[in-house]
């Protein structure tokens, strides 16, 4: 029988946990996505948000950044209508200012991978729950990581949405220790740090 984390409940979160959450992932336009994601799931569960992800990736430039920051009040307007995304004008103007001080990153730190990265030294922290149940909310790095985005101007980047964020782009492996796809993103995870050495 497959084991997996027990947070997964349906095919849709199957198929990302399996193929994508704890992966560690150093592509821009990929991180972009999950932040702006994340801060849109806030107050919702992400089953919603999975939902919906074909829909936001038409409706934000398939998370092109520049694209993105690029957009005005029209295209709050039609965004807020639009019924394939989270009809929230906080979450959706935040996704506008996030890509503006992601540009902004871009240009300090070479990317947004540099960025987010350096605050787990290149290395994937590996985690040992027997149960999801046991992993934290947040932690002393999501709360550095948090602050330090909120000095850039992101907005709906608290310090739980940033851990749920390291955890789906690999800066984190909370799998289970009895999951099947726990070695897999440590073994990844040791991949990256000898691709970033070299």
């Amino acid at each position: 029988m497959t084991q997996r984390c027990n947070w997964v409940s349906s095919e849709a979160l199957a198929q990302y946990h399996d193929t994508e959450w704890g992966v560690p992932s150093r592509d821009d336009q990929h991180l972009f996505e999950m932040l702006v994601l994340e801060g849109a799931q806030a107050g919702l569960s992400w089953s919603t948000i999975l939902n919906k992800r074909a829909g936001y990736r038409r409706a934000f430039a398939d998370f092109d950044i520049d694209k993105v920051a690029a957009f005005t009040s029209r295209h709050v307007d039609a965004l807020i209508a639009d019924e394939s995304i989270v009809r929230h004008r906080g979450k959706i103007e935040a996704a506008i200012l996030n890509a503006r001080a992601v540009q902004q990153i871009q240009t300090e730190h070479g990317s947004l991978a540099n960025f987010v990265w350096s605050f787990v030294d290149d290395t994937p922290i590996q985690n040992e729950w027997a149960s999801y149940k046991h992993a934290p909310a947040s932690t002393e790095v999501s709360d550095a990581l948090s602050k330090a985005l909120k000095r850039y101007g992101c907005k709906f980047v608290g310090s739980t949405i940033c851990y749920a964020f390291m955890q789906a782009v690999g800066m984190v492996n909370d799998h289970e220790t009895n999951c099947m796809c726990r070695e897999r993103c440590i073994s990844l995870g040791k991949k990256a740090r000898r691709r970033k050495a070299e």
